[in-house]
């Protein structure tokens, strides 16, 4: 077989009921020159039959398994130790994969050289039925990722620091050798950072409007980004928010880390509000107080324009 272009990590953990479709979505795409690294993370469920069924009926996947569960940033990492390809991309094993994804993503890397190609996303949310159907591109992510652009820079398209999800992307596999790039373990929310690091990093970035991935919101409510209540959860996402913007200020992005604000103000922290409203521990309401203090007297120093309907939310939790 010719060597592969393109590495896909596939961290799971207890996710049986979606991998085989997620691995059936990678099994469809019309690029062919890839290679997976599966990376079952201690699963209980049947994510560990599907992914050594995988490996055992298709040379082109590789599994690692976990005796002891050590999360997505620590999967992912050690599987980067052992890509050989030029290229590399992540995908969770809950999501569904569109069938052009990677053809889109490793041609755009392949004509233009640049080191990073993003490609645009949407939810996949179940009805009342548990039927899953994929949503509309929302803003954010349009703002990202349209219209096309080959070999643009975080300086000229700062708004691309909006789409900090892992699995959107596909990047030069020396970015992460020699940029030392790593996700961070035991932590969720673990790509905000990272994705910030790999734009600055970046000689150049193509960015594609079409949706790569549907991104799973499951209806057992276990996503983590459903977990939101949970206070460890809230200050992981937080933390990543803060990092990712220190990332920027570091890199010498203001244009960028002002997107990042004004998105994190008028999207992000306005839906942590309404959580917090009838969260039953103040914890909650005085670290996300903390934040919204920090984050509006940033904007208000260096006229972020903020979305008029997001001022009354975050006035009231400055005041927490």
């Amino acid at each position: 077989m010719p060597t592969p272009s393109v590495t896909v990590i596939v961290p799971g953990r207890d996710v049986g009921t979606f991998a085989s479709e997620a691995l059936d979505s990678l099994r469809a795409q019309r690029f062919t020159s890839w290679r997976a690294i599966l990376v079952d993370d201690a699963s209980q469920d049947a994510t560990a039959t599907v992914f050594a069924a995988a490996a055992r009926d298709d040379d082109r996947f590789t599994l690692i398994r976990h005796d002891v569960a050590r999360g997505l940033g620590a999967s992912r990492n050690e599987a980067l130790a052992h890509v050989e390809t030029p290229f590399v991309g992540f995908f969770d094993a809950d999501d569904v994969m569109t069938p052009g994804a990677l053809g889109l993503l490793v041609g755009s890397l392949e004509a233009s050289g640049s080191d990073v190609a993003v490609g645009a996303y949407v939810r996949l949310r179940a009805d009342a039925s548990g039927r899953y159907s994929p949503g509309t591109v929302q803003p954010w992510v349009a703002a990202s990722t349209s219209p096309a652009r080959t070999r643009t820079t975080l300086a000229e398209h700062p708004d691309v620091s909006g789409n900090i999800v892992a699995w959107s992307k596909v990047s030069r596999t020396e970015l992460w050798g020699s940029g030392g790039l790593r996700f961070a373990e035991g932590k969720a929310y673990e790509d905000q950072i990272v994705a910030q690091r790999l734009y600055a990093q970046a000689r150049a970035i193509d960015v594609i409007p079409d949706v790569v991935v549907h991104w799973r919101e499951r209806a057992d409510g276990t996503s983590i980004t459903q977990r939101r209540h949970a206070l460890p959860v809230l200050q992981d996402y937080l933390d990543g928010m803060r990092g990712g913007i220190d990332v920027l200020d570091a890199a010498g992005h203001p244009a960028a880390a002002r997107a990042r604000v004004r998105l994190i103000l008028d999207m992000d922290v306005p839906a942590l509000i309404r959580v917090a409203e009838h969260h039953p521990d103040d914890a909650y309401r005085r670290i996300l107080g903390e934040f919204t203090r920090d984050l509006t007297e940033r904007a208000s120093r260096e006229d972020v324009g903020l979305d008029p309907a997001s001022r009354p939310l975050l006035a009231a939790a400055r005041q927490w």
